[in-house]
């Protein structure tokens, strides 16, 4: 298993013990109620924790950041509650790192303070009706009027948008079209009070329930042509990068859930009785969480390979990772993070029998919150497409 540094180790205990005191006592009646708490998230900003992979500049913790101790923050979010863990790592993800990545300093200088501080958020708008895992057909448009972007478009399932903290939606858009008949695709910021912004009402969603997310609608948005992000053109390419980063975060994510998992099951495997003894020395139930354990160390270790390879490529030097050899990693993690915390939260409702048909225990929550996994940030069909081409297969 990938062994995390002592400095890693003893931020995860803070981080676990902000989110057993903070979240873990309030996260039923939030994920009844649909809430967002704002007031966690700002504490999660006094904390640090929005600024591990920004500069000291901006408010961060150093010239390269660290996407590992990302990692563990949003593992340790994921472990108490899921909905906690996808909007630090949304925000972050991408909402930040986009502008940290591709934005001028004036724009970095203008926006990231307030993101690092966790005094606003940030989102990152992709997907629309048509447009998913194709993300190459985007039809929202911006067209670049004397001096201005004027966006119009649909854009779906946006995490951290419609919040009472989001400052800004950075989106991509067809700035117009290329020699060879694609279409261009840039990215935009569109700040949150921008006139002709429409946030539609939440989702009715089958988990996430304490996470925000909206469909958002473009009519005749007006922001000025400097807030176009990076060059001209490269959204699209931008855009990709930035859901590799995505995908190892996620992955950290399901491993939180993984241990979430077990956590419940040991417990409830001796204190359960049946045929006069505990179910947990009954094979068919002390062997499914045996699996728990296997599916938890093996994706706990490829997700943290992953992050290390961001960290030496962020670091620079002549043995840091490929793009390519950190796209496939950062895929593998993914896909197997995702489908094993999928197939844990499978086993430990299981494990739970009827009472894990009922509300009143978390695994319930943990199996509504699952599927979402192999489908953010890329499905899983999307990561075995990723894979396969990076081992050179000619695949389509």
């Amino acid at each position: 298993m990938f062994d995390l540094s002592p400095e890693h180790e003893a931020f995860r205990a803070s981080v676990r013990d902000f989110a057993e005191q903070e979240i873990a006592p309030y996260v039923e009646q939030w994920d009844r109620d649909h809430h967002f708490p704002v007031d966690v998230v700002i504490k999660m900003g006094r904390l640090g924790l929005f600024g591990l992979t920004a500069p000291e500049r901006l408010g961060g913790i150093g010239d390269s950041g660290d996407f590992t101790a990302l990692c563990v923050a949003i593992e340790e979010l994921g472990r108490v509650d899921q909905s906690m863990g996808i909007t630090l790592e949304a925000a972050v993800s991408l909402g930040i790192n986009p502008i940290l990545a591709f934005g001028s300093s004036e724009q970095q200088d203008r926006w990231l303070p307030d993101l690092v501080a966790g005094r606003a958020l940030a989102a990152f708008g992709l997907t629309e009706p048509d447009a998913g895992s194709d993300a190459g057909a985007t039809r929202t448009r911006a067209d670049l009027v004397e001096g201005r972007w004027v966006v119009n478009g649909a854009k779906q399932f946006i995490t951290n948008s419609g919040t009472a903290i989001t400052s800004l939606i950075t989106v991509t858009a067809r700035t117009g079209t290329l020699a060879d008949g694609r279409p261009e695709i840039s990215a935009i910021v569109v700040p949150a009070d921008t006139p002709g912004l429409v946030v539609e009402p939440t989702y009715r969603k089958l988990g996430w329930h304490s996470s925000d997310t909206h469909p958002l609608t473009f009519i005749d948005c007006r922001v000025p042509e400097s807030n176009l992000l990076g060059a001209r053109g490269r959204g699209y390419a931008q855009f990709l990068s930035t859901l590799d980063d995505g995908r190892v975060a996620i992955s950290a994510l399901a491993v939180g859930l993984i241990q979430a998992c077990l956590d419940a099951c040991l417990p409830y495997a001796n204190q359960r009785h049946t045929g006069g003894g505990p179910i947990g020395r009954k094979q068919g139930v002390a062997f499914q969480i045996a699996d728990l354990e296997v599916m938890l160390q093996a994706a706990r270790g490829l997700t943290y390979r992953a992050a290390a390879m961001k960290d030496a490529m962020l670091a620079g030097g002549s043995g840091a990772p490929s793009a390519a050899q950190f796209k496939r990693a950062a895929a593998v993690a993914k896909l197997y993070s995702s489908e094993s915390a999928v197939a844990a939260t499978r086993i430990a409702t299981q494990v739970f029998g009827g009472y894990g048909f009922m509300e009143e225990y978390p695994v319930a929550r943990f199996y509504r919150d699952a599927k979402i996994l192999e489908i953010g940030e890329g499905t899983s069909e999307v990561q075995r497409l990723v894979i396969a081409r990076g081992l050179g297969l000619p695949v389509e």
